[in-house]
């Protein structure tokens, strides 16, 4: 089911700005039983964008019902897609313009179940991220970087691409956000200048801190990568997946991705 505006619908405005200029933000959550998974977080972040980009985020409560109405008896995922609306030519955004709501669900894509793999075979992309300060985190709807990098493969064995910004460093997925465990420490890339916030990393971050393992948010080049006991990858759809190979390189299970998975679904509202 697809609703724009709270209607069950299939098309927007062609003069919507998000359409035309990627002028907006989105969600992309689980849901199990016809309820949206993460709430809180997932709403809150929502928020955050918006605000970012200077958009008028729709009510909570009227918006978990709009989720809880497309979602699946069973497991699925909804994606919310908020844009600045239809307006006349040129960039300067429209004065009280309404933000189009789009509120959609797709079934659990196979990668994402409970029988996938644990384990994921990794790539590096050759695409470089450019940095910008002022869209960085926000899960912005202008996401043709990561169009361009998943355009780089084709094997079906290979379930993610590494992505580093124009300096070298790691950013994260072109669908996830990184982690890697190294001497009882986790280490996750900076995603000030560049990449996206996504709420699975927020949720093990602050796992990670109840539990009392040190966390190190910074900059990372790919050597230290290759040289962590465990690297990991996260989102809101898989959870946490291990990354077995890397290219050439292989890791052996050092348990990290247990830890994680268990702390991912801690605090669940």
């Amino acid at each position: 089911m697809i609703l724009v505006n709270g209607r069950p619908a299939d098309a927007v405005d062609a003069r919507d700005r998000g359409l035309a200029y990627g002028d907006g933000v989105f969600r992309t959550l689980r849901t199990y039983a016809g309820q949206p998974l993460w709430w809180r977080d997932q709403y809150a972040k929502l928020a955050a964008d918006c605000a970012a980009l200077m958009l008028d985020c729709p009510g909570e409560a009227g918006l978990r019902a709009e989720v809880c109405r497309v979602a699946a008896a069973g497991e699925g995922v909804a994606k919310i897609i908020l844009t600045r609306g239809a307006g006349a030519r040129g960039y300067a955004p429209p004065q009280g313009q309404a933000v189009t709501r789009i509120v959609l669900s797709a079934p659990l894509p196979a990668h994402a179940q409970a029988a996938a793999p644990d384990d994921v075979a990794a790539r590096w992309c050759t695409l470089r991220l450019a940095r910008q300060p002022r869209l960085a985190g926000i899960k912005h709807l202008n996401r043709l970087e990561n169009v361009l990098a998943r355009a780089e493969w084709d094997d079906p064995a290979i379930a993610e691409g590494l992505l580093c910004d124009d300096t070298g460093a790691v950013i994260g997925g072109v669908t996830s956000n990184l982690l890697a465990a190294q001497g009882g420490e986790l280490y996750t890339p900076d995603v000030s200048e560049c990449g996206v916030a996504g709420v699975a990393r927020t949720r093990l971050l602050r796992a990670a801190a109840r539990r009392g393992i040190r966390i190190h948010v910074g900059r990372l080049m790919p050597a230290a990568i290759l040289a962590a006991d465990e690297v990991m990858i996260c989102n809101s759809v898989i959870g946490v997946r291990r990354v077995a190979r890397l290219d050439d390189s292989t890791w052996p299970p050092a348990g990290w991705t247990d830890i994680l998975k268990t702390a991912l679904y801690e605090d669940v509202d």
